[in-house]
C-alpha cells in the first residue's frame, strides 16, 4: 500500500473547521418569555444557574451561568424586537451547513419555518417545525 491514502486523511481533517466538525450539534439552548426577569428568577432558584445581564439597549436579557464556573449554559430572552415571533419554550440551536438550504429542504418535507432565515448574533439563524409540531432553531455562519 502505498502513503498516499494516509497523507490524503490528514490532509482531509487539516481542511475541516471546527464548525464543519460541529455540524448537527446541539450548539446553544434559550427561553423567550414575556417576562424574562421574573423566570430567570425562576430558573436561578429553582435549578441554581447564576443570572447574568445581557444589555440590548431599553432592557436586559439574560445569560444563565453554571454557579461553580460562570460558564454560560443557556440564555433566558424577552419576547421583544426580533424574538417576538419566538415559540415560549426551551429552544435548542443546531448548528447546520446552512440555514438557508435547510430551511428550503423543511418545507419541501412538509415542516414550516416559524421566523427567519435571518442575520441574530452573527449568524444565520432560523426556527423550524417539523411535521409533528416539535420546534427547534437552526444557525449556521
Amino acid at each position: 500500500m502505498s502513503e498516499e491514502p494516509a497523507n490524503n486523511e490528514i490532509a482531509q481533517k487539516q481542511e475541516k473547521t471546527p464548525k464543519q466538525e460541529n455540524l448537527g450539534r446541539i450548539e446553544w439552548l434559550d427561553l423567550t418569555v414575556g417576562d424574562a426577569e421574573r423566570i430567570k428568577n425562576f430558573y436561578a432558584n429553582v435549578v441554581g444557574w447564576v443570572p447574568e445581564d445581557v444589555d440590548m439597549g431599553s432592557y436586559s436579557d439574560f445569560n444563565m451561568n453554571l454557579p461553580q464556573t460562570g460558564q454560560t449554559i443557556a440564555g433566558v430572552c424577552h419576547a421583544r424586537g426580533t424574538n417576538a415571533n419566538l415559540p415560549t419554550q426551551w429552544l435548542v440551536y443546531v448548528r447546520v451547513a446552512n440555514v438557508h438550504q435547510s430551511a428550503a429542504e423543511c418545507e419541501k418535507r412538509q415542516g414550516k419555518v416559524l421566523d427567519g432565515p435571518r442575520r441574530m448574533s452573527g449568524c444565520n439563524f432560523c426556527v423550524i417545525q417539523d411535521p409533528s409540531g416539535a420546534v427547534m432553531a437552526l444557525m449556521s455562519d
